[in-house]
This record gives C-alpha cells, structure tokens and sequence, in this order.
C-alpha cells in the first residue's frame, strides 16, 4: 500500500480532492444550503481577520476624532483665555481712571475751599535707594516751585520739596527719618515735633511731657512754628500714647496717606487756619416722648418719688441732722463728735387752723 501511494502520489492527492468534494457536496444537498461551500470557508477564514481590522480602525478613527476635537476645545479655551484677559486689563483701565478722576476731582475742590495758593502736581517716579523716602513730581522751577515749599495732600501732609529742576522737583516725605514738623493737638493745645518714623503711614510726635495730657484718638495738626507748612493742616491721629522717662511717647497714624499718593499739591503762597475744635462726646441726644398706657393697663405707681439715695446716703443724712441738733460743728477742732445714739427728733407740723 505504502509503495502503491508513493508510486501514484499525484494520482492519489486526486482521488482523496474528488472523494472530498463528492462527500461535501452530498452534505451541501443534505442540508439544503444555499451558499457554496467555498464561500462559507472564506468568511470563516476572514471574519476574524475583518473584525480584528475593523476594530483597530475603528479606534484609530475615534482616537484621530478626539484629538481634532480636542485641539478645537484647546483652541477655544486659549481664545476664550485671551478675551478674558483683556476683559480684566479694560476693567483695571477703567478702575484706574475713575479712581484718578476721583482724586483729580478731589484736589480740584480742595484747591477751590483752601486759603492757601496751591499748584498740582503728580508723582513721577521715587529714588532707587533702599527704603528711601524721596519722590519726583512733574512740577518744577517753570511753575514757581522752590525748595522748602510744603507738599499736601487734602487728606493730609505728605512731604516738602527739597531740590528744584526746570520740569520736576525731589519731594521728602512725611515717613522719612529725618523729616520734622511743629504740630499741635486738637483737644488740648499741646505743642509737639512730628517725626518720620521710615514706616508707611506712621509717625512719632515729640517733646510733649509727661504731665500734658494727650488722648488716644485725639489729632494732631500743624502748628506752622517750622515756617514750611502753614497752621492747621492735619497730620494724623493718636494710635499710642504711654508716658517715658521725662516725655511721652506718641504714635500717629498719618492721614496723608489713606488713600494713597499719586497726586499732590504744593503750597505756593500759604495761609494760617486755625484749628478745628474737636467733637462734643457727650451730646444731647434727642428722645421721645413715653407712649401712653394702655386704656385696660393698671396703673403702677412709682415706689420712690425723690432723688435716688443709697443706704450710705440715709446714714449720712440722719447723722447731719442729729448734728444739727445737738449744734454740733463738723470740722471743728476740740468740738467732739455728736452723739449718735441719741433719737431723732422728728417735727411736728402744726394743725391748720379751723
């Protein structure tokens, strides 16, 4: 057998190929099918090659479509990102000049309301140096600015002019450690040397003893003694105050600075006000009048009808009156004491007359 196939191998293959196909096509007209054999073979033997393609098609398709879609919400994010940004710059524009309308038209009515001549001026720039107190404004020797001039804010004092250009000027301010000024408190007249104390915003008065009475929250203002800033100009308000060794020491809260430092004005020709008296604390305060009872509400009657006294207040009283009795003196040397055993004399009202 083994000769036989190896001699008619050809002839052999044939056979078994016609004797398979005889067998599926008995199959295939066994069971009625109406697909050739052929084809179900080929799309078994392709289906899962198809739905291995398909699939990383498909996702290569989704992953391609995400990341354009992706990029499109990138895109929108950085333009939406930009639009709000500008948005915010417009805003802080608009902020800032309102603000600086605001300031603008606040030096205009101070400059309407104040005796003293007064030219505007605005910050330009400061000194490089570490915490140094020096500032540039845009006025200078061509608008009749000289050195020593005070510089205001209408809050306050900011500084005053130290050197003098053609177009600017250098302007000291209140905060530097060299800087001094004569003020005077509001409440009680106090004369004092305001100091720089190199801290926004805060100052130092001087030279007031311990025996003047100075108060928390009280103002100090100007007094016009240092012949630069004219009297009555305020400086700022008493945050500390503790008595020293032989003066007192103060700290002030600079009003000049409260609202910042943009625009200022230089005093050009100054005039002495005086100073503002201070608020009343203790001020009539206006009350109505008790509403009425109630038609149906009893009547309640007051349990005391004269001055409110303590039982100290009683004792008192009766020992004046035993004193009185007895003609006793009190303060009197030698005289004794009363004797405050003795009873109380009452008097006796007399009748009235039928």
């Amino acid at each position: 057998m083994e000769f036989f196939l190896n001699r008619y191998r050809n002839l052999s293959v044939l056979v078994a190929a016609i004797l398979a196909q005889l067998v599926l096509l008995a199959y295939q007209v066994k069971t009625n099918g109406d697909v050739r054999l052929i084809r179900v073979w080929a799309v078994g033997a392709v289906t899962p090659l198809a739905r291995v393609i398909e699939t990383g098609r498909s996702g290569v398709s989704h992953f391609f479509s995400d990341y354009f879609v992706l990029l499109d919400v990138r895109e929108e994010n950085k333009r939406m990102k930009t639009e709000l940004d500008r948005v915010k710059m417009d805003n802080q524009y608009l902020r800032a000049e309102l603000s600086t309308a605001d300031r603008a038209q606040s030096l205009a009515i101070f400059q309407k309301h104040s005796p003293s001549k007064t030219v505007a001026a605005h910050i330009i720039g400061n000194t490089t140096g570490a915490g140094a107190k020096v500032v540039f404004i845009d006025r200078g020797s061509s608008s009749g600015i000289e050195p020593g001039m005070a510089v205001i804010t209408p809050d306050g004092i900011a500084g005053k002019v130290t050197k003098v250009f053609f177009a600017a000027a250098q302007v000291m301010l209140v905060t530097d450690g060299t800087f001094a000024a004569g003020v005077i408190s509001q409440n009680n007249r106090v004369h004092g040397t305001f100091k720089g104390l190199d801290y926004e915003g805060t100052g130092r008065i001087e030279h007031v003893q311990n025996e003047q009475k100075i108060d928390p929250g009280e103002w100090f203002f100007t007094s016009g003694d240092d012949r630069i800033f004219p009297k009555g100009l305020p400086v700022g308000e008493v945050t500390t105050v503790h008595q020293g060794k032989t003066e007192k020491e103060i700290y002030v809260s600079l009003s000049g600075f409260k609202n910042g430092l943009e625009e200022v004005l230089i005093i050009v020709e100054g005039v002495h006000a005086s100073i503002p008296d201070a608020p009343v604390t203790n001020q009539a305060v206006h009350l109505l009048a008790p509403p009425p009872p109630d038609p149906g509400a009893p009547v309640v009657q007051p349990l005391q009808t004269g001055p409110i006294a303590t039982d100290a207040d009683r004792i008192k009283e009766q020992y004046r009156k035993l004193g009185e009795q007895q003609k006793h003196m009190y303060g009197e040397r030698g005289n004794g004491a009363p004797n405050y055993n003795a009873p109380l004399k009452t008097e006796v009202k007399p009748e009235p007359k039928p």
